[in-house]
């Protein structure tokens, strides 16, 4: 498989837009699309594969599969249970959730919880996102933002050893209005929807909320662990827009150099974009064993979900 690249250029002769507007206004040069054949499982089954060959995992003592999207396949099964059957894992639970683009994160909390409790102790979290199915093209607004990606990760049993050391969630209902996609329902809150199945999006209303919101999320995961911003190696957050991200990083008082994001050359793949940051963050010899992460999801709903990671990968 090999997404497609749609660059900034490409775009410029698709709707009126240029290189130099997209770039200023959100950071992003490319974006990778998924063929008329793939969709979010053949995206997760690689992401999958990929952790298999570069960490030398096995995936038969999986005892569940947890998979953030909001562009499965078909309505069920569900992804989850699709990747069950492919790589005939032989016991394991199953199933989907859509967090938006806080997938990742609240997955990744399920996970950790799910483990705490002793009710599992191998998990696999993947997030997938075929957003190129479901953008507008003759929206400029929203259609330079959007690509496909996928990414894999397993949450293991460490009583000695634990990896989670804070999280902060919160959701705030009535901004929900303002980036959703419909299936069946015409209104929402009694004001109309556009019902093409196509993503909609208030930009400046999101990053108005995003930028209030984050900031203090990040003090409360700091308060909780009792850890300053100096302690924190690398924050990785849902990798929305670029000037989004450096409002969040200048009120938080957190350097934008010692932030890893995907946007550049993936584009906002909704709950995929942290672990695609974070991969890349490993492959470049950034991401260290014992480094103190912050991770952030946020997005529709409007809900957002932030984590305070010890990285330790074996």
């Amino acid at each position: 498989m090999y997404l497609k690249r749609l660059t900034n250029y490409d775009l410029e002769k698709i709707i009126d837009t240029n290189d130099e507007w997209i770039v200023q206004r959100t950071g992003m040069k490319e974006r990778r699309i998924a063929g008329e054949t793939e969709y979010a499982s053949t995206l997760a089954f690689k992401a999958i594969e990929n952790l298999i060959e570069k960490y030398n995992k096995d995936l038969q003592d999986i005892d569940c599969i947890i998979v953030a999207t909001t562009t499965p396949d078909y309505a069920f099964p569900s992804v989850a249970c699709q990747i069950q059957s492919h790589f005939n894992i032989p016991c394991t639970g199953a199933f989907d959730l859509n967090a938006t683009c806080a997938g990742f994160t609240y997955a990744l909390h399920l996970a950790n919880n799910l483990i705490t409790s002793e009710a599992h102790k191998k998990i696999l979290v993947v997030a997938t996102e075929t957003l190129s199915k479901v953008t507008d093209y003759k929206d400029r607004t929203t259609c330079i933002l959007f690509g496909d990606g996928a990414g894999a990760m397993l949450v293991e049993y460490n009583k000695e050893n634990p990896s989670f050391l804070a999280s902060h969630m919160g959701t705030n209902g009535e901004g929900g209005i303002h980036v959703y996609r419909t299936t069946f329902a015409t209104a929402m809150d009694d004001k109309s929807l556009n019902t093409t199945g196509k993503m909609v999006q208030n930009g400046r209303e999101v990053y108005k909320w995003a930028a209030r919101t984050l900031p203090i999320g990040i003090q409360e995961l700091l308060l909780k662990t009792e850890l300053n911003l100096k302690d924190i190696n690398w924050f990785i957050p849902h990798s929305a827009n670029l000037r989004m991200i450096e409002s969040i990083c200048e009120k938080s008082g957190f350097s934008i150099e010692k932030t890893l994001t995907s946007m550049k050359y993936f584009g906002n793949t909704s709950s995929a974009s942290i672990p695609l940051a974070l991969n890349q963050g490993i492959e470049e010899g950034k991401v260290q064993n014992g480094d103190t992460l912050i991770l952030y999801g946020f997005g529709g709903g409007l809900t957002h979900l932030g984590l305070v990671l010890s990285w330790n990968i074996k």
